[in-house]
């Protein structure tokens, strides 16, 4: 209880800009919270799908891989259907290959998207805490012109104390927020590259069973 009555009192003392700095809190771990769980989910439906694909790949049976990635919404799925689909058309590894970047090139949008958020809500919330703190000494030093000039280092002090309650609840919010920026990034990163080295992968599954024809000069 005595921490609740801490929390409550550092909050109401910190001013009129704590409650935009709460809200940045919560929109930010809202949007953390999102993208962990729909990072995690498209890892875990990918690293599904891979796994039941790459007995069939070694067999060269694509049109069972076919059936299969087409039905799956991940987004390895997508990918592999891009190149599968290039596979009669396509003569060269080269056409494939162009084919499955294209189709990342519309993935990688989808899973880096609102995580670019929580870098710009932790600078926002630290610049509202030190707008907040300027505010609030800008008030102090207004309210002491007219006191007795006895309780004014008292009255300073106390006013002083009370504006750093913003500063330090924006940092508070930022630090956090940087924190989690960096992983889930680093997380996307890590996805990204799991899904080009599965491209990769499929196009030499492909090449050793349908390998290109030679040219003319050849």
């Amino acid at each position: 209880m005595n921490l609740w009555n801490t929390i409550v009192r550092f909050f109401q003392g910190g001013g009129e800009f704590m409650a935009p700095i709460a809200l940045v809190l919560v929109v930010g771990l809202s949007i953390a919270i999102e993208r962990y769980i729909s990072l995690t989910h498209v890892a875990v439906r990918n690293r599904r799908l891979w796994n039941e694909i790459v007995p069939l790949l070694a067999q060269g049976n694509f049109r069972q891989v076919v059936q299969i990635t087409s039905k799956s919404d991940s987004a390895i799925g997508q990918i592999l259907n891009y190149g599968l689909a290039r596979i009669q058309a396509a003569r060269r590894r080269d056409d494939i290959e162009k084919a499955m970047e294209e189709s990342l090139m519309e993935v990688v949008p989808r899973l880096e998207k609102r995580t670019h958020y929580l870098a710009t809500f932790a600078n926002l919330a630290t610049l509202l805490g030190l707008l907040g703190t300027v505010i609030g000494l800008i008030n102090a030093f207004a309210a002491v012109a007219t006191v007795n000039p006895a309780e004014k280092a008292n009255l300073l002090s106390a006013s002083i104390s009370v504006a750093m309650n913003c500063t330090a609840f924006g940092l508070m919010t930022a630090v956090p927020l940087l924190f989690i920026h960096a992983w889930l990034q680093t997380k996307t990163t890590e996805l990204i590259d799991s899904l080009e080295m599965a491209s990769v992968k499929f196009l030499n599954a492909i090449t050793e069973r349908r390998p290109e024809p030679q040219s003319a000069a050849g």
